[in-house]
């Protein structure tokens, strides 16, 4: 007997029916013979609905009470879904996060898992029951209750996975799996069949929102296989894992955009001043989060520093780096805003050279600027002007042939 782990979100559980539905899978799983480990999210937009009266009460509510309102949503769904399998006659119990042991750092909106008790859970496993837990929230040592933030209930699933040592891991989802590219923006995006974890965190990272890359973090570091499906389908998902076994594997496998975002440029008058490291670490205490970044020194000796952020973080940027102006030294600041970020990834660029050529050249021939650059082993990323988004993915996708 092997244990799976299911997740569905949002969308999968958004009315009673799919809910019944939701339980039809969950049965058919365990009548294969395995044990199974269901993660649910909150029903449909009901986490919106819970933001917005919270936004009507006050513009600043705390992130203790915020966590205390979000966390009730899934503990609807976890009943429900407990209920629907009981009326199909299989035994199931629900757990909210801190009944199943789920234990986080005391980080409100945003907390990370610690550590899990086994013994609640694996004792309804052994009684044969389908255990239902709620994703996206955990409890701190000392009771408090927390949220995993955005993508929490994958986290909540894969750690599950990690932590009993499940054959896989189920994300039950609105798509049949991962594309080459947003098929809502790309119409001849193919679905993959695999995918290795590092090119699906690197996709994860820059925009693909298929998973939230915390969760493909656990998946790779524990090795346990990912498969992204459609919920309530038959037909097979995009599998993740550690290798690929498809020979001829493209070069690029994927393209991910990203938009709404803002440069922000630091200049200094004299480059021995930049005091680049205090930058970004008070960036860090206030919880803002940097992606590209771009060093420079002109022949006058100026320096000057670069990065993008998100858009709806600039504000709060501009005032960390003006509060600290006389610490950091610099002379002045500047942004630019509207902005995106394309990326190509795959893990074959590692020995194939001239593919982030191949990439520049196809989109300079398409009027595309190309405003900054990043790379790693295996993707290259850039940030063009926002307008231009769409259109450069499309002409990635084209000059890779990812529609074949």
């Amino acid at each position: 007997m092997g244990l799976v782990v299911l997740k569905f979100g949002g969308t999968s559980v958004s009315s009673v029916s799919k809910i019944q539905k939701t339980a039809e899978q969950a049965v058919s799983e365990h009548q294969k013979g395995n044990q199974v480990i269901v993660v649910v999210s909150a029903m449909g937009k009901s986490t919106d609905k819970l933001v917005q009266m919270a936004e009507e009460i006050t513009t600043t509510p705390s992130k203790r009470e915020m966590d205390m309102l979000l966390a009730t949503g899934e503990q609807i769904t976890i009943s429900l879904l407990a209920m629907a399998l009981q009326e199909q006659g299989q035994e199931a119990i629900s757990y909210t996060g801190w009944q199943a042991g789920i234990e986080t750092e005391a980080v409100h909106g945003n907390a990370r898992i610690l550590d899990m008790e086994h013994d609640k859970i694996m004792t309804s496993l052994g009684d044969g029951k389908i255990v239902i837990v709620a994703g996206f929230q955990g409890v701190t040592r000392d009771g408090e209750i927390t949220t995993l933030g955005r993508g929490g209930s994958d986290t909540t699933a894969v750690a599950l996975a990690a932590e009993f040592s499940a054959e896989k891991c189920v994300i039950c989802t609105d798509v049949d799996g991962v594309y080459t590219t947003d098929p809502r923006f790309i119409k001849r995006a193919q679905k993959l069949t695999q995918l290795t974890y590092d090119e699906m965190l690197e996709l994860a990272n820059l925009g693909a929102g298929v998973l939230h890359p915390r969760s493909v973090e656990y998946a790779k570091n524990f090795k346990i296989p990912l498969e992204v499906r459609l919920s309530h389908g038959l037909e097979n998902g995009t599998m993740i894992e550690e290798e690929m076994y498809v020979e001829n594997a493209k070069v690029v496998r994927g393209i991910a955009f990203e938009d709404q975002l803002t440069r922000v440029t630091i200049h200094w008058s004299e480059k021995e001043n930049m005091r680049v490291s205090k930058v970004f670490s008070e960036l860090a205490k206030n919880n803002i989060d940097v992606d590209i970044i771009i060093q420079g020194i002109t022949g006058l000796g100026h320096g000057n520093l670069s990065f993008t952020i998100q858009s709806a973080a600039l504000l709060n940027t501009l005032a960390v780096l003006e509060n600290k102006k006389t610490d950091i030294q610099y002379e002045k600041l500047e942004s630019e805003q509207n902005l995106a970020k394309v990326s190509i990834v795959g893990s074959g660029m590692v020995s194939n050279p001239g593919v982030a050529a191949r990439m520049f050249e196809a989109l300079t021939e398409n009027d595309v600027p190309i405003k900054m650059i990043s790379t790693s082993e295996i993707k290259v990323s850039t940030v063009v002007p926002e307008r231009k988004m769409v259109e450069a993915a499309q002409v990635l996708h084209d000059t890779f042939e990812l529609e074949n």
